[in-house]
């Protein structure tokens, strides 16, 4: 492969996707207490044990990608914005209602009032943000919608299995990730749907804010050779906009569940922490912080790739930090006993 060196401006782009990176992630941290109750888990509390559960969730994100391609081979683009469009409605949803009624209530709002103000406040915002993604996909409003976005699913998730099964969940998605990017390629037909379709499951960091996403069309399949990645990746937009450095959301999302559930499932060990959605415990806090700098470690090193033109699969090496950081972390802080769950496959 041809040496890509990157100019200096790429360095900016490198650095704001590493904040939005650790922004997602921590605002999942934020949140998750408001939403770690039984009701709330995608399988119940006794549910977060089972193996099964996870395959099904790895077997709905291939099922959902061969839908995907299928249907832009079959041109249509339009059923697929609106199936993604209500997904990520829903999405968002989890991440605006506790921090909508946080804000209702520190305008006076007591007792029930915040909760009650977001729970119709919350659908409404998200529905206009859908809005303003479908009338107006420019950057910074795919950017503001794939955090909050991103935020939801992890927590939607994170709070659902325990850190072992997240672990399995991360190994089996980054080698789907590095055969579907290496080998079949359809990530790359995938992530072109997905910027044709100006649609927040990828974030943007221009170098520059003259930059368009408006004008950014998918060519990833013809701009990049054999060996290279869609996951992160600089492009050359048609049209007046400038470059720009692209990260698929998948890549945010899988790292932070790991942060969430050590947060959700780690022995609670530790002072007390104050949360105005809960309490929080030290231990666990720092096991989940100990998990997101090592994915951010792992973000480093694919930077590193990135900028001498070695494009990467962002999963394996997001993923592996952030399981290295959860194990070091762990076994510092809590011990070995407290990274130990009792799974099953049914």
């Amino acid at each position: 492969m041809a040496e890509r060196k990157l100019e200096p401006m790429a360095w900016s782009s490198m650095i704001g996707m590493g904040a939005m990176f650790v922004s997602t992630i921590c605002l999942g941290i934020f949140i998750q207490p408001s939403w770690n109750f039984e009701d709330a888990k995608a399988f119940g509390e006794g549910g977060s044990t089972e193996a099964s559960n996870v395959l099904l969730q790895l077997m709905m994100i291939f099922l959902f990608t061969a839908l995907v391609i299928w249907l832009a081979r079959k041109g249509a683009a339009m059923v697929i914005k609106v199936v993604i469009l209500f997904a990520l409605w829903l999405s968002m949803i989890y991440t605006l209602l506790p921090t909508i009624a946080l804000i209702a209530s520190l305008t006076g709002m007591s007792g029930e009032e915040p909760w009650n103000f977001s729970f119709w406040v919350a659908p409404l915002t998200s529905l206009g943000l859908i809005f303003c993604l479908a009338k107006y996909p420019e950057w910074w409003v795919v950017n503001t919608t794939g955090i909050l976005v991103g935020s939801g699913v992890i927590v939607m998730l994170g709070i659902s299995f325990v850190p072992i099964l997240i672990c399995i969940f991360m190994i089996l998605a980054a080698v789907y990730d590095y055969w579907a990017v290496h080998r079949s390629k359809h990530m790359l037909e995938l992530a072109d749907t997905m910027i044709d379709l100006k649609l927040p499951v990828v974030l943007v960091a221009p170098k520059d804010a003259s930059y368009s996403f408006m004008e950014q069309s998918g060519n990833i399949r013809d701009s990049v050779d054999e060996s290279e990645s869609d996951s992160i990746e600089i492009k050359k937009p048609k049209g007046k906009g400038r470059d720009a450095l692209f990260m698929g959301l998948g890549d945010v999302i899988f790292p932070g569940l790991l942060v969430i559930s050590s947060l959700t499932y780690i022995p609670e060990v530790g002072g007390e922490i104050n949360n105005p959605f809960g309490p929080m415990f030290l231990g666990p806090l720092l096991v989940a912080l100990g998990t997101l700098v090592g994915g951010l470690i792992g973000y480093v090193v694919l930077m590193k790739y990135v900028s001498e033109g070695k494009a990467q699969p962002g999963l394996p090496l997001l993923n592996g930090g952030a399981i290295l950081g959860y194990i070091i972390s762990g076994l510092i802080l809590v011990g070995p006993t407290g990274l130990v769950h009792q799974i099953s496959f049914f």
